[in-house]
């Protein structure tokens, strides 16, 4: 295990592009830590400058009280899992899992001991003896997985590692990822732009945009209490649903304003958002905080047309608009006779409504 730091790390390309900006976090020993952005955020580029395949540019690396960014990749004790599983296609499965080893000197008595053993943590035992090509997907991001393993780094780094599987296969391969990483005890660092991935697997999530860190927190936390605008709107499936308006104050009806016809709000609300009244916010609404029926009292009416109907077993997800055209996706229970173009009434529990600032970032007000 290892505790790893960075210290206001930077990295800056040829051109002046900013690819990771004052980037500070601390890793705890054990932890399984990912990082989640979109695209070109520069969660990667930090697993790089980690391995040492890329030099940063200022700031400071520090794994277990030591100063690494100058530190030769192979003296780091990482082992890093690609995302294109990077087997030599001439080696068996297990001279592919035994090569880093042998490179150290290891003997060949205790290579084959460790090789075998990670075969049957990982239940490819009947594969050792076949070569990449005839391997499926999943059995070669296996494969990719038990050379880490053999090597019993300090830390593993995962490069989006699931990406070319396909759906099924991805659910099993990251039950098996956090199910190893439990039992191993290893520190984790995991790349990934699929939020549900990045929810299910680390005890804690660093989200990340255009190189900086907007929020790092467990993913509850994160999932709750989103600390701006991007962020809620990131973490989540469908995304959250953002209205633009003012909350208009009045002892008897407050309102949302958002142009074509205010929400009514109830006055219970008036108390956390007294604060925020007559200027412009942002309202957000969860899919799953939407009904189709006013089940109790607290509940928001926001009258919409409804555009598409895509049924997901015993939920369906309802793609709608307001009377201002402001687009919501209700996810609701499967069900019902609502067809594409009816007129109907989504109901937002009061409970559960975001508020941020209309400008950006859009800062959480409440």
């Amino acid at each position: 295990m290892a505790r790893i730091a960075f210290r206001d790390v930077v990295k800056v390309y040829e051109g002046g592009v900013r690819a990771v900006d004052r980037f500070s976090l601390e890793i705890g020993n054990g932890e399984f830590l990912v990082l989640v952005g979109p695209s070109g955020c520069g969660k990667s580029t930090v697993l790089r400058l980690v391995a040492g395949l890329e030099k940063i540019t200022s700031g400071e690396i520090e794994m277990d009280g030591r100063l690494i960014h100058d530190v030769a990749p192979k003296d780091r004790d990482l082992a890093m899992v690609f995302q294109n599983y990077a087997l030599y296609p001439h080696m068996t499965v297990q001279e592919n899992m035994a090569f880093g080893l042998r490179m150290r000197g290891v003997s060949r008595g205790i290579i084959i001991g460790h090789v075998r053993g990670t075969a049957r943590l990982l239940g490819i035992e009947d594969l050792l003896d076949r070569k990449p090509r005839a391997l499926s997907g999943g059995q070669r991001q296996r494969v990719a997985l038990g050379r880490a393993i053999v090597r019993d780094p300090k830390c593993f780094l995962f490069d989006e590692p699931l990406s070319n599987l396909d759906a099924r296969l991805r659910l099993e391969m990251r039950t098996e990822i956090k199910s190893l990483q439990l039992k191993l005890k290893t520190t984790s660092i995991y790349v990934t732009h699929d939020q549900e991935e990045a929810m299910t697997l680390g005890d804690r999530l660093v989200v990340m945009n255009g190189g900086v860190i907007q929020q790092v927190g467990t993913p509850l936390v994160i999932y709750h209490q989103p600390v701006n605008q991007f962020v809620a709107g990131f973490l989540g499936t469908p995304r959250m649903n953002f209205l633009t308006g003012i909350i208009r104050r009045a002892e008897a009806q407050p309102c949302f304003d958002q142009g074509a016809e205010p929400l009514n709000l109830p006055v219970t609300l008036l108390s956390r958002f007294a604060p925020h009244c007559e200027r412009p916010v942002v309202l957000g609404i969860r899919p799953q905080a939407l009904k189709l029926e006013d089940s109790r009292q607290g509940h928001i009416p926001i009258p919409v047309r409804v555009n598409l109907i895509e049924v997901l077993g015993d939920r369906m997800d309802v793609f709608a608009a307001t009377r201002s055209g402001v687009p919501l996706v209700a996810r609701v229970e499967a069900g019902g006779s609502l067809r594409p173009g009816d007129d109907a009434t989504l109901y937002a529990d009061a409970g559960q409504l975001h508020l941020f600032e209309a400008n950006i970032p859009g800062v959480r007000l409440a």
